[in-house]
């Protein structure tokens, strides 16, 4: 359910973003947060809280809100295109790993029915530390860019920094994910 609360924000933020309302969308954003907190809680804390859906949800979640946020942000002229581009185009790879792994551990007969099933988990992609830290800085970076027009500070040479700090750690986690490859796999059934 908080999963699905994201992903429905998503779309919401995003609007508010191209209408330049930053002060609402800096606290939609807030609870946002706060949904992906309380749910990674639940999640630790509450083991009959776990599920399959859960986990293909909680990451899905997150991409489609890293997503429109970075699109939405430079479509406002917050971010610049590159670095949206990076960071999607990573996405998208991690994506598609993610959907030949997922056909690759999937036992025979494969079919559309077992493969987009989320309660038949096959595989865990493990992320890397670099990935984790990728998240918090894209995510400061988001809430900077959403800052910036509220507290006046949309062209600080800190928030340039952050943008080349951004751009460093998504180059450095998409080379981890295609460095390691098989160790942050963890097949749970299959072949």
């Amino acid at each position: 359910m908080l999963s699905m609360t994201r992903i429905g924000l998503a779309p919401v933020l995003g609007y508010l973003i191209l209408e330049e309302d930053f002060n609402i969308a800096l606290g939609v954003f807030a609870l946002a947060g706060l949904t992906d907190l309380l749910d990674g809680f639940i999640a630790r804390n509450w083991a009959n809280q776990k599920s399959a859906l859960g986990s293909a949800l909680d990451p899905l979640a997150d991409k489609v809100l890293i997503s429109i946020l970075y699109v939405s942000l430079t479509y406002a002229d917050l971010i610049p295109v590159p670095l949206t581009y990076m960071i999607i185009s990573r996405d998208v790879m991690l994506i598609a790993a993610v959907f030949y792994v997922r056909y690759r551990t999937l036992p025979t007969p494969r079919t559309l029915a077992k493969y987009f099933n989320p309660c038949y988990a096959t595989a865990r992609l493990k992320p890397t530390f670099i990935s984790k830290v990728n998240t918090a800085v894209q995510l400061i970076l988001v809430a900077a860019s959403l800052a910036a027009p509220v507290f006046n500070y949309a062209d600080s040479i800190y928030l340039q920094i952050l943008w080349c700090c951004t751009a460093f750690t998504t180059a450095a986690s998409a080379y981890s994910y295609y460095h390691y490859g098989r160790k942050t796999v963890q097949v749970i059934n299959g072949k």
